[in-house]
């Protein structure tokens, strides 16, 4: 590997390549060449009339547990989670091994994370990555190129590809990145030198080029953005990283709320809009003065929001519903008694989190909505971004090559912070490092499926 800021020929080759890339795709558009895979038409919505990548890693483990079978067909995301995630590492295919395959299934849309920016996520230590804060060359040069080279090959040029671009990022520096309860010192570091926004601007007009690639930029969850003081600065913040190093809005197909998070899909039992005895609903303390209570309704709005910040009309959402089913013997068929607006809330949710500022393998999720095409009004699709079965992260020190440290988050016994107003983490125990599979997690989440597994 190149130490950081090492640059130039090697680095020239690869734009050059996966420039001519994009132009012999982009003219394979009127005319594929004999034994060249014929070009997918630029469409609205790439979920639209598509059969999904089944990602066989995921799967094969999926099936050998008990009852994995229900779900182990379910198409969901690849994710590239380090440099050596490109080519390959042990038990896992690389991308291009992935897209092979893709076309061998007969698979006509390939759904890939791109995470690993230089301090990636500064507010966690779970998922923190390979990469200091300063070495964004490195992520240009050895991450993006490399992987944009690859999506760029005609032999893919039927594919939809659709990239999620890099998890918890643009968030934390709305949130963490100076004097709130949850701000941290390498959040203020990451939102100082702007490599957030670099590497992400970088990713979106480098991977945008490519004519069958639909960048998603993630867009956190309604329980942490949803608050008037959040809400619009994310989506500011979201604008100034899509019209940096290069991009512009054009390269930013949409957004996914929701990613590897557990927030619910709907709230059937309560609307933000309720009272009880003359106390709002934003008033309990579940809800603590949000202005939404559930995905859908936040990804709506942040789409509206986004669209009136510059972004296409047409913009695109989707929403990770793999582990916010939060079915079993504990979903609430009702709504809870009027007696107080918290015996309400926290008697009707079907969200059974401690807080919904837990986010580390948590405890009675289930498996939500499966893969679906336009569910609703600016919803492109509900998909899997985070595979069921994927840990997100250790409940103890755990060694390893990955760059992955041990976050209190995911100890069951840690009484919390300020980003989840100190309460117990709702954490299972006994789990691996982060992206690692965790055999007590898929086997509750499939007890608690919603909707219930046939």
């Amino acid at each position: 590997m190149r130490s950081r800021g090492t640059t130039t020929p090697h680095k020239s080759r690869r734009r050059a390549a996966a420039a001519l890339s994009a132009l012999i795709l982009g003219a394979s558009l009127a005319v594929a060449a004999p034994g060249q895979a014929s070009a997918a038409a630029r469409v609205d919505n790439p979920y639209v009339g598509a059969t999904a990548y089944v990602n066989p890693d995921w799967s094969a483990k999926a099936a050998a547990e008990p009852g994995g079978a229900a779900i182990a067909d379910e198409p969901s995301f690849v994710w590239m989670d380090r440099i050596a995630a490109i080519d390959g590492t042990p038990g896992a295919r690389g991308l291009r091994a992935h897209l092979d395959t893709a076309v061998s299934q007969g698979a006509d849309l390939f759904q890939v994370v791109i995470y690993n920016l230089p301090g990636r996520d500064c507010a966690a230590l779970a998922s923190n990555g390979e990469l200091g804060p300063t070495e964004l060359d490195r992520y240009k040069n050895d991450y993006v190129d490399p992987i944009a080279e690859i999506l760029g090959d005609p032999a893919y040029a039927s594919l939809r590809i659709v990239t999620l671009i890099e998890p918890d990022s643009l968030p934390n520096l709305v949130t963490n990145a100076g004097g709130t309860a949850g701000s941290t010192p390498e959040c203020a570091t990451m939102k100082a030198n702007g490599n957030y926004e670099k590497g992400i601007g970088y990713a979106l007009h480098t991977l945008g080029a490519i004519p069958n690639v639909y960048n998603y930029v993630d867009a956190a969850h309604h329980g942490w953005l949803g608050w008037d003081s959040n809400f619009v600065p994310a989506a500011e913040q979201f604008k100034k990283a899509a019209t940096t190093e290069g991009a512009t809005v054009t390269d930013v197909h949409g957004f996914i709320v929701n990613t590897a998070n557990y927030s619910a899909l709907k709230e059937p039992h309560f609307a933000v809009t309720d009272s009880v005895n003359g106390t709002t609903v934003r008033q309990s303390r579940w809800v603590d003065w949000n202005y939404y209570v559930d995905e859908l309704s936040f990804a709506q709005a942040l789409r509206t929001e986004m669209v009136r910040q510059g972004f296409a009309s047409d913009l695109g959402m989707l929403i990770d519903t793999a582990r916010n089913g939060w079915g079993g013997s504990d979903r609430p068929a009702g709504p809870g008694p009027r007696t107080g607006v918290d015996a309400y809330v926290d008697g009707g949710r079907t969200d059974r989190r401690i807080h919904a500022g837990n986010w580390c393998n948590q405890s009675g999720a289930g498996i939500g909505e499966r893969p679906t095409t336009a569910p609703e009004p600016g919803i492109d699709a509900y998909v899997w971004a985070k595979p069921p079965g994927e840990s997100d992260g250790s409940s103890e020190p755990v060694d390893n090559d990955e760059g992955k440290g041990f976050d209190r988050m995911c100890d069951p016994t840690y009484t919390g912070n300020g980003r989840n107003g100190f309460n117990l983490t709702g954490a299972l125990p006994d789990s691996p490092v982060a992206g690692h599979w965790f055999s007590g997690q898929f086997q509750e989440l499939l007890r608690n499926a919603h909707p219930p597994l046939d």
